[in-house]
């Protein structure tokens, strides 16, 4: 089979479910486009609201001194997650899109009530189980419905507008609970807003989000059948190891969201132990995701000129220097400074990822790698949970910082390394995989 060239106009093609045409762009699809956008700003607002608050309620409410334990809630969010975004990549090619967003919202709805009434830690764990499927399936069915609904020319902008509707409302959601908590206690009402959230994602994907499985059939008849014929074992095996490019892509996701569990379930009480307030910490806290997520719009349309490779390298290299400054530092002032870095770093790594593995995938497998990558990116928060504890428990928690940045450093070097561009003069492509993979 001939490969052809991604960057096309938009493409119509009969819908299977009647005589109007599909087309593929985000002028055709932009009601849509837009209603996903808001749907994954609920999806963000549901994680931030564990950012700040939770990793301090371990200690002020359980008595908690373990960081080893005080992470486990993050150690069953990642696993959790991961693995729901495994299933939802598989089973998004199978059997659809909206199922999958509807069912990830009716496990996120009991998670504030839990929080809330938790007479115990293992509560707190459990709710962040149905957090991660929530996470999981909602999170990667609107990543794939916006690839679908965009084609492929435009689809680092569509995933820096995914990402930064999801991080805005990540940070916007951990200030809240800051503010909150400093004026009200850390239970209940900095959880109250989760309740709305999830009513609210789940009526839109109920009555406003439409199937877009038709989008990627209609994209796939345009570059033609897929004659690897990968089944899910070889889809596994390519985007974990066999191709450079998804192999260097998914190793990052994982090691970005290492360092991002450190932070999440680390940062506040590093800071808390250095006599910052709790307004503080939240300031502090949101700071990064909300420079991640503003960032996104700007990075994720960059790397559909510029290419994925060195922003993705680099993006590494800034979070590693970013996490230092937390150890170097001694005041909010360079605490801040370090959020700002993170926050610029992961903008720089976080939509590029997700186009870079849209670039190398065929739209009829794109949605299992997509589902593959994300497995190994969100098995980051679990390792960098556990990693983190158990540095900070048999060292210091500086010490923990600091290795976590080191680990971030190297793996940018391993993309700079091993990972080809994807988007070679600036036109996206897809590669024909052989058979015998």
């Amino acid at each position: 089979m001939t490969p052809r060239s991604s960057r096309q106009g938009p493409i119509a093609a009969p819908s299977p479910e009647g005589p109007s045409p599909i087309r593929l762009g985000f002028g055709a699809n932009w009601r849509q486009f837009t209603l996903l956008v808001v749907v994954n700003a609920f999806v963000g607002a549901m994680v931030g609201l564990e950012r700040t608050v939770v990793p301090l309620i371990a200690q002020a409410d359980f008595g908690l001194v373990s960081k080893t334990v005080v992470l486990s809630f993050l150690v069953s969010f990642g696993i959790v997650k991961a693995l729901a975004n495994l299933f939802a990549g598989h089973l998004a090619d199978r059997i659809g899109r909206k199922p999958l967003l509807v069912a990830g919202w009716l496990a996120g709805l009991p998670v504030p009530l839990l929080i809330i009434w938790a007479p115990s830690w293992g509560w707190i764990v459990f709710a962040n189980v149905l957090l991660g499927v929530n996470q999981g399936l909602c999170w990667s069915t609107t990543v794939i419905m916006k690839i679908d609904l965009v084609g492929p020319a435009r689809r680092g902008l569509a995933m820096g507008l995914n990402e930064f509707a999801g991080y805005v409302a990540v940070s916007l959601s951990a200030l809240l609970t800051g503010y909150l908590a400093a004026a009200h206690g850390l239970r209940p009402a900095p959880f109250y807003p989760g309740i709305a959230f999830a009513v609210l994602g789940l009526a839109v994907s109920v009555f406003a989000v439409r199937e877009t499985r038709g989008h990627a059939r209609a994209e796939s008849r345009q570059l033609g059948a897929d004659f690897s014929r990968l089944g899910f074992g070889g889809v596994f095996l390519l985007t974990t190891w066999r191709d450079r490019a998804l192999f260097a892509v998914s190793q990052a996701g994982m090691v970005n969201n290492l360092n991002d569990g450190m932070v999440w379930g680390l940062i506040p009480v590093f800071l808390a132990a250095r006599g910052v307030t709790l307004d503080r910490i939240g300031v502090v806290t949101a700071t990064y995701p909300l420079v991640w997520g503003m960032g996104q719009l700007a990075t994720g349309a960059l790397s559909d000129r510029w290419g994925r490779k060195w922003m993705i390298a680099s993006g590494m290299w800034v979070q590693a220097a970013g996490i230092a400054t937390f150890v170097i530092g001694h005041s909010l002032r360079p605490w801040l400074a370090g959020a700002i870095l993170l926050g610029i770093g992961t903008a720089l790594v976080y939509p590029t990822l997700l186009a870079a593995v849209s670039d190398v995938a065929h739209p009829d497998w794109r949605a299992s790698a997509v589902g593959v990558y994300r497995l190994w990116r969100d098995s980051g928060y679990a390792i960098g949970a556990i990693a983190a504890g158990l540095l900070a428990d048999a060292f210091t928690m500086p010490f923990a910082i600091a290795a976590i940045a080191a680990l971030t450093l190297v793996s940018g070097v391993v993309v700079a390394g091993v990972m080809y561009e994807t988007l070679p003069d600036g036109s996206a492509r897809w590669r024909v995989v052989p058979t015998d993979t």
